[in-house]
């Protein structure tokens, strides 16, 4: 909040907030007797909210109390006008401000009744803005509450040495605002710190400092503002000084820090309350302050070393660090600086100074341990504190082995190929975090110069030594030791494993159990021998990829693979065996038949179903019993038949053999005299049918009715698709024609009905009349028909009727037609 003094544009920023602590409560400027004085030149800045102490009841005519208020004291320095705008920052119009001012010359026990107030609601004054104050033009001395007025009221004329309270309220809203001193009177002039003189900033320099008091790293220390306090005090006996951790505090004056402080924070920053203890003026001033330990330097790393034998053992954990490595780590960046770095046991004796350790530290208790170094600027002074941790690691693990190997190749002279890495875990004890190198000699172990592959290692000496390098990967410590080579010469067993290709698919490809010639292997061998099998003679030498127990091999039909037979990794011989997989049988392993029923006793042939060969080369067991390649069997069923090759491979074949039939009729179904006349025929039988009408030869069909069947007299056919037989029957048909022409042509020169014959339906009766119901003709169902004439003259086109009484007792009567 900045408040100036006229001829200068004056404006005061109140922030408030709100939140506010029950210890200050009481001090807040929300109560008159702690009201902030208005001075020219005046800073502030408010944390402020609340009423404090209700002090407007019944004070004014504005009909208003405090809601959230603040007091200002304002001294006159010379004779004038009163007045100001209240701007809030907002310009909601719902941001509602009041004031009320008391004076002149009241104090705050007896403030008599406020000689201008505005408690107007802009929003329900329907106002453009929410400002509000004193100005020239308005009469009134009070308006409000609610919507009356325009939130303006009179100026005050004022006297020097007068002093007024001006009250703001904010019933609504809590936004910061400003106060322009529109008037002609002034106040008087706020003190003056001299180090600021000649500038427009209120700040001082930062003061920055190094952390002088322990544990010197966190950047929290001691101030002693006694010199500063004078300085700003200059000899002048009517000026107050206090420092404040917030600038709300010194504009309150409360919780002043004293001229010797301890930081809280390694950057803040102090507020410095300066005032003129006989007008009450003050400013605010403000200096950043910063502490800060030393830390221009690198912090070092853990410092590792391998264990060494100065003391006649080299497993001990017990090895001589030089910390001037971790002084130059420390110094790497850092030119020119004049820095004092001693290292100590504990964080204690680096605060003190006590005991600080050689440059040349020999540790005499097992690591890891951490070491503390204190780090001590000459020229500032500032200090610094790091550690790190030195740790002895250990030397691997690096035993002395023999390795034997076998010579296979037919040329027992001693030489051969080792692979010297199967031997690692022996070397290294299993550690899993070692690695090694193999060398000719221990001087090039030693240099790590001439390394050669172990893996495929060819002999030239026997015995022969070879020296190794092993080294941590984790640590990087180093040891060594010796791999002694021997050859022997050993006699082989082979072995042989044959297996058929019974897996489901005939591909010359199957798993073998290796472990099935383990005895034809090692038959004579003394016990105690490993065996392990590889792919390739090679591999079975530097033993490299292993086989498993069950092996496929990878060659179809035939493949040779390698048994190494060891002791303790000495080798005691490498053995073949041989694999093969045996084909199976080509055969047709299932086949479906028939036997006709109604053939027996006559018999039909089996065979074995050989496929691409001659059926003689194979040996045959039937479910009969019976061991040739083919059997007669006159009876349905199932036959099965195991078909084996030399090789005692087999593969078993099953016939079925269904039962077949020639169809017996059991029924015939006829719809007949219809617009679809229909044949049904119904049979039995174990058979499997189809049909045919009035040919033997066909077409046949599936199904066992027949549509739309013209009139008339039928054969059906019924054959066993087995070839079995066919079967036949007569079928009748009754039918009326629709007309007749009875002119000689030998189409048609005769009406009769359709299906009678000596075998159907002959004791029908068949009755013609005219379309006047007189009887013509009683024909002969058996005769050829009606040939269109009565007492021989022949009768002319017309429509004529007949009745027809068929023998199965069905009756019919309909017409048809005579055309000439």
């Amino acid at each position: 909040m900045i408040i100036s003094p006229q001829p200068f544009i004056k404006t005061i920023l109140l922030l408030c907030f709100l939140f506010c602590n029950l210890f200050i409560y009481g001090q807040q400027p929300n109560d008159c007797q702690f009201a902030v004085t208005v001075c020219g030149n005046s800073n502030f800045s408010l944390d402020v909210n609340g009423i404090g102490s209700q002090e407007l009841n019944n004070s004014n005519t504005c009909g208003s109390q405090e809601n959230n208020s603040i007091w200002l004291e304002v001294n006159i320095a010379t004779d004038g006008t009163l007045a100001f705008t209240l701007t809030p920052s907002s310009t909601d119009i719902s941001e509602d401000y009041d004031f009320f001012i008391f004076g002149p010359d009241v104090s705050c026990g007896q403030l008599g009744q406020a000689i201008r107030c505005s408690t107007t609601n802009p929003a329900a004054a329907n106002q453009g803005n929410n400002r509000t104050g004193l100005n020239t033009t308005s009469t009134e001395t009070s308006e409000g509450p609610g919507g009356g007025g325009d939130s303006f009221v009179s100026d005050i004329d004022v006297l020097a040495g007068e002093s007024y309270f001006i009250v703001i309220d904010r019933p609504i809203g809590n936004s910061p605002f400003s106060l322009e001193w529109t008037g002609t009177a002034t106040f008087p002039e706020a003190p003056s710190n001299p180090l600021t003189v000649g500038t427009i900033s209120t700040s001082l320099p930062s003061i920055d400092v190094c952390d002088s008091t322990a544990p010197f790293d966190d950047n929290i220390t001691e101030f002693d503002f006694t010199d500063l306090t004078d300085d700003i005090i200059n000899g002048e006996s009517d000026v107050i000084v206090t420092y404040h951790t917030s600038e709300s505090d010194a504009n309150i004056n409360i919780n002043p820090l004293g001229n010797v402080f301890t930081n809280t924070a390694s950057s803040e920053t102090v507020y410095i309350r300066i005032e003129n203890s006989t007008t009450n003026c003050y400013i605010i001033n403000d200096v950043d302050i910063n502490v800060s330990a030393l830390t221009d330097f690198n912090i070092p790393s853990d410092y590792h070393i391998c264990d060494d034998d100065l003391d006649g053992d080299d497993q001990n954990g017990i090895s001589t660090f030089d910390l001037n490595t971790i002084t130059q780590q420390i110094l790497d960046g850092y030119p020119g600086v004049n820095y004092d770095i001693s290292y100590y046991l504990s964080q204690a004796n680096a605060e003190t100074s006590t005991s600080p350790l050689s440059l040349t530290y020999r540790n005499t208790a097992p690591t890891p341990t951490e070491i503390f170094v204190k780090i001590q600027d000459m020229d500032s002074g500032c200090i610094g504190f790091t550690s790190f941790n030195i740790t002895v690691d250990p030397k691997p693990a690096a035993n002395d082995v023999l390795l034997l190997q076998c010579d296979e190749d037919g040329i027992p002279e001693g030489f051969t190929t080792f692979n010297i890495t199967e031997i690692a875990d022996d070397i290294t004890g299993g550690n899993v975090d070692s690695s090694i190198q193999y060398y000719l000699s221990q001087n090039d172990a030693k240099n790590n110069i001439n390394a050669i592959d172990g893996s495929a290692f060819n002999n030239f000496l026997n015995p022969q030594i070879i020296y190794t390098r092993v080294t941590n990967s984790t640590t990087n410590c180093v040891n060594f030791s010796e791999v002694t080579l021997e050859v022997s010469t050993t006699a082989s067993r082979n072995a042989n494993l044959a297996l058929c290709d019974t897996d489901g698919t005939e591909d010359g490809f199957m798993e073998f159990n290796l472990t099935d010639a383990d005895n034809q292997i090692l038959a004579g061998s003394p016990s105690g021998l490993d065996l392990v099998y590889y792919e390739t003679y090679e591999d079975a030498l530097v033993e490299n990829n292993a086989l498993g127990t069950t092996f496929t091999n990878t060659i179809p039909y035939t493949q040779t693979i390698y048994a190494r037979v060891e002791n303790e990794n000495a080798c005691y011989g490498i053995n073949t065996v041989a694999l093969t997989v045996f084909s199976l049988p080509n055969i047709e392993t299932t086949f479906e038949t028939q036997y006709c029923l109604n053939f027996f006793p006559e018999t039909i042939t089996l065979e074995g179903g050989v496929i691409d060969d001659l059926p003689n080369n194979y040996y045959y067991d039937w479910s009969t019993g019976e061991t040739t390649s083919t059997i007669e069997i006159n009876a349905p069923g199932s036959y099965t038949v195991r078909v084996t090759n030399t090789n005692g491979c087999f593969k078993d074949r099953t016939i079925t053999v269904l039962a077949s039939n020639i169809a017996t009729i059991s029924g015939i179904e006829v719809i007949d005299a219809s617009l679809n006349n229909t044949i049904t025929i119904f049979t039995s039988g174990e058979g499997d049918y189809e049909y045919a009408l009035d040919d033997s030869n066909g077409p046949y069909q599936d199904a066992s009715t027949f549509e739309n069947v013209e009139p008339g007299l039928y054969t059906v056919y019924i054959k066993d698709k087995n070839n079995c037989g066919i079967t036949d029957a007569l079928v009748s048909v009754i039918g009326f024609p629709k007309f007749f022409t009875p002119n000689d042509d030998d189409n048609n020169d005769y009406w009769q009905v359709k299906g009678i014959s000596s075998n159907f339906q002959s004791h029908s009766s068949v009755l013609i009349f005219d379309r006047y119901g007189k009887l013509l003709i009683e024909l002969d169902p058996l005769s050829s028909g009606w040939d269109g004439t009565f007492n021989g003259e022949r009768m002319p086109t017309s429509d004529y009727w007949f009745k027809v009484k068929l023998q199965d007792g069905r009756t019919f009567t309909n017409h048809f037609t005579l055309k000439r």
